[in-house]
C-alpha cells in the first residue's frame, strides 16, 4: 500500500464504507445483526420447496435460522431495499416487506415472489462483516472485529441448525439446491464468509469462542456442493471455486474425526469426481484443445475461464508452489476469447450473452502469476493486452475486492522492444464446438465483421443459422441477448427462439431446445481458411448447412464481405431455406437492425406504402415470439427493392444501413418493431439506442427459398459521405445459381457468382464456372481485371483465363499489381494465362518459403493462352504483365 496508490485508495473507500455502519451499530449495537434475513421468531431447521419457488419452513431450533432464499428466478417486480429500510429482527408469516419497482408501493410478499433479495441482502451484510475483519487484521483496531463478530455467529450459528433444503415434487431442483439458494453455485456468501473466519480467526480463538460450528458449518457447504450440481458444464468450475475457499479455511484433515479438512476437499475439488461435481482436471478437458474455447456462449466461457485461474491463484497462495504448471490450458483459454471481439473490443453476442469487453481480471491474474514466478517473458507479452484494456477506457486499476488487493501487482510493467507480440484477432476464425465462424475484414473506421452462428453447448439458443453484421463502429444486426430471467416468459416465448434472432424460421414454428442445444451447422467452405493470414484481404466469405428439425427443413447460409477499392465495405447474405419434402411452405427471414426508422423503397426509388396488418400472430399457428413484435405493417412486391435503417443520435453524423433486396413474385416485406436487444451495449451502439426497441425487417415467402434464395447486399455509410454502392443487380440461373452485379463508386464493378455447392455450374455466353462461388472485379474504364476470388472451384474460363483443379476443387486469388498479377492457391491446380498479357514473357516468379522460383509455361497456340501447372499450394507466385 506504500507504493500503490490505487490499493491505499482501496483501503480507505472501505474505511469510509465501515463508518456509516460503525456509527450505526455505536448507537444501536443490534443494527447490521437485526438486519440478517432469519427464521428470527419461528427458528426453522427445515425448509421446503416447490420446483423452483419457497413452499414453506417447518420444525424449530433453539436458535434463529438462516433465511431460505425465495426463488431461483431472480426477475421480480420488487426491489431489494436499501439495508436502512429494512425492518429488523423481520420474521412475518405474511412474507417479505418490499417495495414495488412501479407503482412505489410498499406490501407483504410471499418469498417466491422476492427474486433473490433474500440471499442478496444477507451477502451484503456478511460482506460488511468481511471488510471489517480485513481492517482489523490489517489496522489492529478492536472496533472493526467488534463489528464483524456478532453478525458473522449469528449466521453460522443459525445455518449450523438448519438442514439442506427439502423438494417436494420431483423437479431437478432436487439435484442442484445449495444450504442458502436455490443453486449451489450461487453459494457466493461462503467466499465472504470464509475470509472473515480467516482475518478474525486469532481474534476468536483470543475471546474463546468456539470455532467448532464455523467447521461444521464450512464442512456441510462442501458436502453440499458435492453432492448437488449439474456435472456436464460450467457448473464444475464455479463449484469448484466455492469449494476452494472452504478448503483454505479449514484445517488438516486429520483435525476432524470425519477426516474433511482442507485436504479433502481440495481433493474433491481437483482429482475426484462425484456423480454431480466433476473434479477440475476432467473438467478442463472440455475445452477445446486447439482453440481453447470453452463450449458456451461468450460470457458464459470467459467467466469459466477467469474462474478457473481465481481458483489456482488461491490455491497457489497457500501451496507456494505454480499450480498454472498444472493446466497450461488456462493461459490459451484466456487469450483464445480475443476471437470473440468486434473492431471496438467488445465479444460477440449470440446465445445467453452479451457485447462487453474481455474480462480484464483474466489478464490480471496471469500478470500476477508470471511476476510471482518470475516468467518475465510472459508477462511483458500479457501485459500489453491488459494496458491496452486501461488505455480504451473499458478498465480502471482501482479494485474492488479483496481479491485484487491481495493479487493484482501493484504496478504494470513496461513492455520491453522484445517482448513477445501475440497475434489474437485473425481474418477469419471457427469455433466449431460453439458453432460461431467469424469474418473480419477491413481496418480502422471502414472495419466490418460477421459473426455466423448455429446452436451448441451451454447457453445457446433456439437460433438456426443466425448471425450479427458490425459496421461504421456499431453491430447493425445485433443479436437479442437473453430476457428478464431463464424462467420469465419473455426469455421462454421470445429471446430464445427464432424470431428473436437474424435468420429463417420455416411456417413460423422452427425452434428447438434452448440452453443446451445440440444443432451445429456445418462448415461447407469459407475464404480465408480459419486462422490464416491470407495474402489477398478484399474479400471474405463463409458457407454453412444445416437441417432445422422442428420443419425438417434443409437450410445453407452464405455471408460474405468485401471491401471496395476506397477501403469501405460491404455485406452480401444469400439464405437457402426448403422443407425437405416437397409441400406447402412458409419461409420468413428476419433482420433485427439499428435505428430509429425503417422505410422501403421499389426498384424505381418510389417509397413503398405499407399497411397494418394483422399477421405475424400466434393466432396463426406461429410461434409465441411473433406476439411480441409491434407496429406491425406490411406490402407485397415482385421486383427488387431497397430498405433503408436511419440511425440518429446526438453529436453523431446519421447513419445508414441500406439494404439491396432480390425481388420474387408474392414475396411479402413486413416492417415491425422488435423487444429491445438485451446484448447491445455503450460499445456496440449508441446510447439512444441502448433499451429501445428495433426496427426489425421480414421478408416472407410461400414457397420454397432454395432454388429462388433470400438474396441481400448490405450497404452501410455515413449520410452526406461516400455510398460505396451504387447499383446492385439481381440475377439467377436455372438450378438456383446466384449472379449479383454491384456498381461501384468509382467506376468499380464486383460481380458475385454464387452456387449451391461446388458441383453447381454456370454457362453464360462469355463465362463458365464449375465450383461455388466467384468474385470478379473489373475497372470499367479500361475493362481490365483488378481482383478475382475464386473458392472450391473445378474449372473456371473467361477472356483466356482458365483455372482448372487437379482433383480438389481449388481455392485461389489473384490480384492486380504493378508489373502483372499476384496469385495464391490454397491447392494444386492448372493455371492459363491470356498469352497476349505475358507478350514475349512467358514464365511466373514463384516465393516459396524464402527462395524465388522461375517457371516458364506451355503456349497452347490454338487457345492464345500459356499454361502453368502448380502442383501444389503456392504463397506468393507474380504472373508478370504487360
Amino acid at each position: 500500500m506504500e507504493t500503490a496508490d490505487w490499493k491505499r485508495d482501496f483501503i480507505q473507500r472501505k474505511k469510509d464504507r465501515l463508518e456509516v455502519y460503525l456509527d450505526y451499530v455505536e448507537k444501536q449495537p443490534d443494527w447490521l445483526l437485526s438486519r440478517l434475513q432469519m427464521y428470527w421468531d419461528t427458528k426453522h431447521t427445515d425448509v421446503y420447496l416447490m420446483g423452483g419457488d419457497y413452499d414453506h419452513a417447518e420444525g424449530e431450533a433453539t436458535v434463529p435460522t438462516v433465511r431460505f432464499s425465495g426463488t431461483r428466478d431472480w426477475a421480480t417486480d420488487y426491489r431489494t431495499a436499501p439495508l436502512e429500510e429494512l425492518i429488523p429482527y423481520s420474521d412475518d408469516p405474511r412474507g417479505i416487506y418490499m417495495q414495488h419497482k412501479e407503482t412505489k408501493e410498499w406490501t407483504w410478499v410471499h418469498p417466491s415472489e422476492s427474486g433473490h433479495a433474500i440471499e442478496r441482502i444477507n451477502e451484503q451484510i456478511i460482506s460488511i462483516a468481511q471488510d471489517a475483519a480485513l481492517l482489523y487484521w490489517l489496522t489492529g483496531e478492536s472496533k472493526y472485529a467488534e463489528l464483524a463478530e456478532p453478525v458473522f455467529f449469528q449466521y453460522i450459528d443459525g445455518m449450523d441448525q438448519r438442514n439442506p433444503p427439502h423438494v417436494m415434487d420431483e423437479s431437478s431442483q432436487a439435484n442442484i439446491s445449495g444450504l442458502a439458494t436455490f443453486e449451489v453455485i450461487h453459494e457466493g456468501i461462503v467466499i465472504p464468509l470464509t475470509l472473515t473466519y480467516d482475518f478474525l480467526y486469532d481474534y476468536f480463538v483470543e475471546q474463546g469462542r468456539d470455532l467448532e460450528p464455523s467447521q461444521r458449518v464450512f464442512q456441510k457447504w462442501g458436502d453440499q456442493i458435492i453432492e448437488k450440481g449439474i456435472p456436464d458444464n460450467n457448473w464444475n468450475f464455479f463449484q469448484a471455486r466455492f469449494l476452494t475457499y472452504i478448503a483454505m479455511a479449514l484445517e488438516d484433515d486429520h483435525e476432524y474425526s470425519n477426516g474433511k479438512g482442507k485436504q479433502y476437499y481440495l481433493k474433491m475439488t481437483f482429482d475426484e469426481s462425484t456423480p454431480r461435481q466433476v473434479a477440475l482436471k476432467e473438467s478442463i478437458l472440455i475445452y477445446d484443445q486447439k482453440t481453447g474455447i470453452w463450449p458456451e456462449s461468450p460470457s458464459y466461457s470467459v467467466h469459466v475461464t477467469g474462474t478457473l485461474l481465481e481458483i489456482l491463484t488461491v490455491l497457489d497462495n497457500s501451496s507456494q508452489t505454480n499450480e498454472f504448471d498444472n493446466f497450461p490450458l488456462v493461459e490459451k483459454a484466456a487469450l483464445a476469447a480475443f476471437q470473440y471481439l468486434f473492431p471496438t473490443g467488445f465479444t460477440v453476442g449470440f446465445g445467453d450473452s452479451g457485447h462487453m469487453t474481455m474480462p480484464p481480471e483474466n489478464f490480471e491474474m496471469l500478470i500476477a502469476n508470471y511476476r510471482k514466478h518470475a516468467k518475465r517473458d510472459r508477462e511483458e507479452a500479457i501485459t500489453p493486452l491488459l494496458q491496452d484494456l486501461v488505455d480504451k477506457g473499458h478498465y480502471e486499476r482501482k479494485g474492488d475486492g479483496l481479491f485484487e488487493l491481495f493479487f493484482y501487482v501493484d504496478q504494470l510493467a513496461e513492455a520491453s522492444a522484445e517482448a513477445e507480440k501475440f497475434t489474437l484477432i485473425t481474418p477469419s476464425f471457427y469455433a466449431p464446438n460453439v458453432s460461431m465462424f467469424v469474418q473480419r475484414l477491413g481496418t480502422g473506421a471502414n472495419a466490418m465483421m460477421v459473426s455466423t452462428v448455429g446452436s451448441f453447448g451451454n447457453h445457446s439458443q433456439a437460433n438456426g443459422i443466425s448471425m450479427e453484421l458490425f459496421a461504421n463502429g456499431y453491430v447493425w444486426a445485433p443479436d437479442m441477448g437473453r430476457g428478464s430471467s431463464y424462467w420469465h416468459p419473455d426469455f421462454l416465448e421470445y429471446y430464445s427462439k427464432f424470431p428473436a434472432h437474424n435468420t429463417v424460421a420455416v411456417d413460423g414454428k422452427s425452434t428447438y431446445s434452448s440452453m443446451r442445444s445440440f444443432h451445429p451447422y456445418t462448415l461447407e467452405a469459407s475464404f480465408p481458411k480459419p486462422e490464416v493470414f491470407p495474402l489477398f484481404d478484399q474479400a471474405s466469405f463463409v458457407q454453412v448447412s444445416f437441417v432445422e428439425p422442428k420443419t425438417q427443413s434443409n437450410q445453407q447460409r452464405l455471408t460474405a464481405l468485401a471491401l471496395s477499392p476506397s477501403g469501405q465495405g460491404y455485406a452480401l447474405d444469400i439464405f437457402r431455406s426448403a422443407k425437405i419434402k416437397d409441400e406447402e411452405q412458409m419461409h420468413d427471414y428476419f433482420y433485427h437492425s439499428l435505428g430509429q426508422s425503417l422505410t422501403f423503397f421499389d426498384n424505381q426509388e418510389q417509397l413503398i406504402a405499407l399497411e397494418e396488418t394483422t399477421e405475424l400472430n400466434s393466432d396463426q399457428e406461429q410461434l409465441k415470439a411473433y406476439d411480441y413484435f409491434s407496429r406491425k405493417k406490411k406490402s407485397v412486391v415482385d421486383g427488387d427493392l431497397t430498405a433503408l435503417f436511419t440511425l440518429e443520435g446526438e453529436g453523431l453524423s446519421t447513419q445508414i444501413m441500406k439494404a439491396w433486396i432480390k425481388g420474387q413474385p408474392g414475396q411479402a416485406i413486413y416492417s415491425v418493431s422488435a423487444p429491445k436487444s438485451n446484448a447491445l451495449s455503450k460499445g456496440t451502439a449508441p446510447r439512444e439506442m441502448l433499451g429501445q426497441e428495433l426496427p426489425t425487417m421480414i421478408l416472407r415467402r410461400q414457397e420454397e427459398a432454395w432454388d429462388k434464395p433470400f438474396v441481400l447486399l448490405f450497404n452501410p455509410y455515413i449520410n452526406g459521405e461516400s455510398k460505396v454502392v451504387q447499383q446492385v443487380q439481381f440475377d439467377e440461373f436455372e438450378e438456383g445459381e446466384q449472379k449479383i452485379i454491384v456498381d461501384l463508386e468509382d467506376g468499380y464493378q464486383d460481380v458475385w457468382r454464387v452456387g449451391i455447392s461446388l458441383n453447381s455450374e454456370i454457362d453464360g455466353e462469355d463465362y463458365y464456372q464449375k465450383g461455388l462461388l466467384s468474385l470478379h472485379r473489373k475497372n470499367m474504364a479500361n475493362q481490365q481485371m483488378e481482383f478475382l476470388l475464386g473458392a472450391d472451384i473445378y474449372r473456371m474460363k473467361f477472356d483466356q483465363w482458365e483455372f482448372l483443379s487437379l482433383g480438389k476443387a481449388v481455392t485461389f486469388t489473384i490480384q492486380a499489381e504493378e508489373g502483372g498479377f499476384m496469385l495464391q492457391n490454397e491447392q494444386a491446380m492448372v493455371l492459363k494465362v491470356p498469352m497476349e498479357l505475358m507478350s514475349g514473357n512467358q514464365e511466373i516468379i514463384i516465393t516459396d518459403q524464402g527462395n524465388t522460383i522461375r517457371r516458364k509455361g506451355r503456349p497452347i497456340s490454338d487457345t492464345g493462352q500459356i499454361e502453368f501447372r502448380l502442383e501444389r499450394p503456392f504463397q506468393k507466385l507474380l504472373i508478370p504483365g504487360l
